[in-house]
């Protein structure tokens, strides 16, 4: 009697992960970077910590490193959690997502914190790693420069955009 192989793909196909789905990846990340914006534009620096993994996250800002997820959100509290006005209000944009990975994606997006004293803006590029099912930051590398504050209400109006996107790599 011939043995039939399609049981033993079967078996083989149910255990395996399924395959990625880049609209809905890409989805995920672009919400954790809207969440870790609510989160920092209400005070809430744990909330906005949330998007980085912990505790071994590499964050680069001012040419220097901090000192991982901890010592990250220290700085913020330190630097920026005196009141509402040395927080400022944060808002992500231009934001571009190249999936690398199952696993890993790379977002470069432009950033502008309002504040009424050392408003800036910059560029942050972020790599992403799906970690246990959750897409978290594990790189993270801010440029920023100091720009004039804006007057009320025109935090939404249109900047500069990011250079264009590259077309995601076709998979091997």
């Amino acid at each position: 009697m011939r043995k039939r192989p399609w049981p033993l793909a079967a078996a083989l196909l149910l255990a395996s992960p399924a395959a990625a789905d880049p609209t809905q990846d890409r989805s995920a990340i672009l919400k954790v970077v809207a969440e870790m914006e609510q989160a920092w534009n209400r005070g809430d620096f744990r909330g906005y910590m949330k998007g980085f993994s912990n505790p071994d996250v590499v964050f680069v800002s001012g040419g220097r490193f901090q000192d991982g997820w901890q010592g990250t959100l220290d700085h913020y509290v330190r630097d920026y959690g005196a009141s509402p006005q040395t927080r400022g209000t944060l808002h992500f944009y231009d934001m571009k997502v190249e999936l690398l990975a199952d696993d890993a994606a790379m977002l470069v997006g432009r950033y502008h914190l309002e504040r009424p004293v050392r408003a800036a803006e910059g560029v942050n590029t972020r790599l992403f790693r799906k970690i246990a099912g959750r897409w978290v930051i594990t790189l993270n590398h801010v440029s920023a420069h100091d720009v004039p504050s804006r007057p009320a209400g025109s935090v939404s109006d249109p900047l500069p955009s990011a250079p264009a996107a590259r077309k995601d790599r076709p998979s091997n």
